[in-house]
């Protein structure tokens, strides 16, 4: 099942593509700027879906919650969560976990893209002030 939330997150719009199947979660989150209209979601979305789709399914699972049947007494409920909480580290709902899962990856790869750019800055300026040396000797 595949939904898609847009909601107001001051200062933009942001939208959020879940997908959910064999019990898991996979989200993606995208900025949409100034408020769309119905028509120019539909046409983000013939633009760019494949794309976000690709996204999410390459987003880390979170597992489903399953809902029970059964009505539990209002106090066993909260004693119950009670301890599921301090079980589970988690905080917010399973596609909060998946957004912060995945803006975790993506800060990780931007960290080796930075270091990967700035050691290939570093040796590029290590060849320049070596070519200039190496000019500076000619002009002698």
């Amino acid at each position: 099942m595949v939904s898609l939330s847009v909601y107001f997150e001051s200062p933009f719009w942001v939208g959020v593509l879940e997908i959910v199947e064999d019990g898991e979660l996979r989200a993606t989150r995208f900025v949409l700027g100034a408020e769309p209209t119905d028509p120019e979601l539909y046409e983000f979305l013939m633009r760019h879906g494949v794309a976000l789709l690709e996204r999410a399914e390459a987003a880390p699972a979170v597992p489903v919650g399953e809902r029970g049947e059964r009505r539990v007494n209002p106090k066993r409920a909260a004693k119950l969560a009670a301890r599921a909480a301090a079980r589970v580290p988690r905080r917010g709902t399973a596609a909060q976990e998946a957004l912060r899962l995945e803006l975790e990856s993506t800060k990780g790869q931007a960290r080796v893209n930075r270091r990967e750019r700035e050691r290939a800055l570093a040796e590029h300026r290590r060849e320049v002030a070596h070519r200039k040396r190496i000019e500076r000797r000619r002009d002698r």
